[in-house]
């Protein structure tokens, strides 16, 4: 399983919010980048990257500032946050962004989905399941939706999607716990890949992530806390 670190940017800096609360923000660095550079020397082979802006506004705000991230680095970069359409996901594509991640645009336009996976590639997109309880939540985790978390993994299965993040926004940023309950639920319906996100703050969580067969851990708060250590958490992971 990989540890995936996430770079939420909002404001031009990097943030952590509290269960996706725009108003409880911790700010870690005024330069995305560093952080990134940082990551990557700390032995990650990805990073995860969210443009908060974006979400909330519905389109892409920050796509300077990760095209600065990816230079910088030489490692792949996955982006989520407005990116809802075929245009923004090619735009994002052209500034070296290797996966794209879409949340809204799955529950309100699964056509554009579809024409996604054919045009871009399904290894190069991937769905974001943002979650509270069972229901599906939208527009930058500020609108429940009328979905729960299996019919969405179902009908994105039809499209052709290889690849989903689940997140739990009850347990994001909170150093608590994932939920592992629905975690071993969705892991056994579906033979989709799939990551996992949201209250992630020990390596033994990472173990136990790694035994249910997710594919990926995607790890913010705890990896700025210190609570996981990544060039340490690899090393356990290689061995699990």
């Amino acid at each position: 399983m990989k540890l995936i670190p996430a770079i939420d940017i909002r404001d031009g800096k990097c943030v952590r919010l509290y269960q996706g609360d725009y108003n409880k923000e911790t700010i870690y660095s005024k330069s995305p980048s560093d952080v990134a550079i940082r990551w990557e020397n700390a032995g990650a082979s990805s990073i995860h990257i969210v443009d908060l802006d974006g979400a909330k506004a519905g389109t892409p705000v920050n796509l300077d500032l990760v095209e600065n991230i990816v230079s910088s680095v030489n490692i792949k970069v996955q982006l989520g946050g407005g990116i809802r359409t075929l245009e923004s996901a090619k735009k994002a594509r052209s500034i070296g962004v290797n996966r794209i991640v879409m949340g809204t645009t799955a529950v309100q336009d699964p056509n554009t989905i579809q024409k996604i996976c054919e045009e871009i590639g399904s290894e190069t997109f991937v769905v974001s399941i943002d979650a509270k309880d069972s229901q599906v939540v939208i527009n930058g985790w500020t609108q429940d939706s009328t979905l729960d978390i299996f019919e969405l993994i179902n009908r994105i299965e039809s499209m052709g999607v290889k690849r989903f993040v689940y997140t739990d926004i009850t347990k994001d940023g909170t150093l608590t716990n994932p939920n592992f309950k629905t975690i071993e639920q969705i892991a056994h319906k579906t033979s989709l890949n799939m990551l996992v996100a949201g209250g992630i703050s020990s390596i033994e969580h990472l173990i136990t992530l790694s035994e249910l067969g997710i594919e990926g851990a995607i790890v913010g708060k705890a990896i700025y806390t210190g609570d996981i250590d990544i060039q340490k958490a690899n090393q356990v992971l290689k061995k699990s």
